[in-house]
C-alpha cells in the first residue's frame, strides 16, 4: 500500500483537498480529528493533560465525562515553548498510534493508497513515514483572506501561527506533488486526480 503525506500551512485548502481525495475513494486519515477525540469525553489524552495543566480540563462536560478545554489549553501554551513541548510529547505519541491503526486496517482491506492529513508534517519530521509528499499552497493574500474568516481569528494570532510553522516556500520545495488551490477548485481536483491515478494501480 502507497502512503501519501498531506499537508500545507493554515489556510491553504488542506481540508478541501483531503475531502476531494476521500470522495476519490482513497482513505484519509485526520491528524486534526484525531487529537479532538483524544481530547473530548472519554480521550486517551484528558488525564495526562488535566496532570500537566491544571484547569485545562472541563470536569461538567455535558457527555461522557470530562474534556479538555481547548481555549484554557491554548491560553496556557500560548508564548511558552516549554508548555508546548510538554504538550506536545502528550498528544503526539497518542495520534501516531492512532495513525498506525488506521494504516493496519486500511491494510487489512486491502487499499492501494492511503492519506495522512498532517498539518505539522515538517514541523515534526514526520515525512519519511511516506511514500511521498503532497503540499497545498495559495498566495498569500488568499491565506489570509481565509483564515481571518474564521470565528476568533485575529492577524496577530495569525502571525503567531505562521511563526511557528515550516513556510510555505519551503513545504513546496520538500513537496513531491504541490497542489495549487488560489486558482480555481477544479484546477485542485483535477492536480489531486492526476495524482491518485500515478498511485493507484488502474482497475
Amino acid at each position: 500500500m502507497k502512503v501519501l503525506c498531506l499537508t500545507g500551512s493554515i489556510g491553504m485548502g488542506k481540508s478541501t483537498a483531503a475531502a476531494t481525495f476521500r470522495r476519490l475513494r482513497v482513505p484519509v486519515f485526520d491528524a486534526d480529528a484525531a487529537v479532538h477525540r483524544l481530547q473530548g469525553p472519554g480521550g486517551r489524552a484528558v488525564a495526562p493533560i488535566a496532570a500537566a495543566f491544571p484547569g485545562a480540563v472541563a470536569p461538567d462536560a455535558p457527555r461522557g465525562g470530562p474534556r479538555v478545554d481547548r481555549e484554557a489549553l491554548r491560553r496556557a501554551v500560548l508564548g511558552d515553548g516549554a508548555a508546548l513541548s510538554r504538550l506536545e510529547r502528550i498528544v503526539h505519541p497518542l495520534v501516531r498510534d492512532e495513525e498506525r491503526r488506521f494504516l493496519a486496517a486500511a491494510r487489512r482491506r486491502g487499499e492501494p493508497l492511503a492519506v495522512l492529513d498532517i498539518p505539522l508534517l515538517f514541523e515534526t519530521r514526520g515525512e519519511g513515514r511516506c511514500h511521498a509528499v503532497v503540499v497545498v499552497t495559495a498566495p498569500p493574500a488568499v491565506q489570509r483572506f481565509r483564515v481571518l474568516r474564521r470565528p476568533g481569528m485575529t492577524p496577530d494570532r495569525l502571525r503567531a501561527i505562521l511563526a511557528r510553522q515550516v513556510p510555505d516556500s519551503e513545504k513546496r520545495r520538500r513537496a513531491d506533488h504541490v497542489v495549487r488551490t488560489g486558482l480555481s477548485r477544479f484546477q485542485a481536483q483535477r492536480a489531486i486526480r492526476a495524482i491518485v491515478r500515478g498511485y493507484r494501480p488502474a482497475p
